[in-house]
């Protein structure tokens, strides 16, 4: 009772599910020299990522949505909520946002992606709560350090990966190679 009456007080805003999908593409390990390949398709039932790891040369596939445009203002929220279907990977999520600063860090502000990685159940939807504070920035999967934090009032970009490193550039202990058969159910914003 306690549960349902604190999620009937949560504020809610959808961003991503089922065939909102549908202009997200894939980027894969081909554009450094590997050989994975995946794509992304849509159903009523969300994001399919499908294809085949090859950890040799690379080693990760990943979906994105195209530059938002207008970027999505969710200032007003915590967090962001993910529902997939994981097959027990362990995951990336990407979100890169325009920056309030002027000037340089304007211009650095193009290769930075707000990282998050999870884990996900062997079976059935896992449900991740993301919140803001805790996306590290990070460029080309590398940890930086800036002057300036996540902006959750301009976010232009979601990406999902699936790579052979974790989020601090160790290896991922959830990563799998071979065949990938995964769905991103949703993407919302959360308080």
């Amino acid at each position: 009772m306690d549960k349902q009456l604190r999620s009937s007080r949560m504020n809610v805003k959808p961003i991503f599910s089922g065939i909102d999908f549908n202009c997200w593409y894939s980027l894969n390990d081909t554009i450094m020299g590997g050989s994975s390949t995946a794509s992304c398709g849509i159903s009523s039932e969300g994001l399919i990522l499908t294809g085949n790891v090859i950890e040799a040369g690379g080693g990760f596939v990943s979906c994105r949505s195209p530059l938002l445009n207008p970027c999505l203002d969710l200032s007003k929220f915590k967090s962001l909520r993910l529902e997939i279907e994981g097959d027990g990977r362990t995951f990336k999520l990407a979100v890169c946002c325009r920056h309030r600063m002027i000037g340089f860090s304007d211009l650095l502000s193009k290769g930075i992606s707000w990282i998050a990685e999870f884990p996900t159940s062997y079976s059935g939807i896992t449900i991740v709560d993301i919140p803001f504070q805790s996306l590290l920035p990070a460029v080309r999967a590398r940890p930086i350090k800036l002057p300036f934090g996540f902006n959750s009032s301009a976010i232009n970009k979601f990406q999902l990966l699936h790579s052979r490193f974790g989020i601090s550039g160790e290896l991922n202990t959830g990563f799998r190679s071979g065949p990938i058969n995964i769905r991103l159910v949703s993407i919302s914003a959360i308080n």
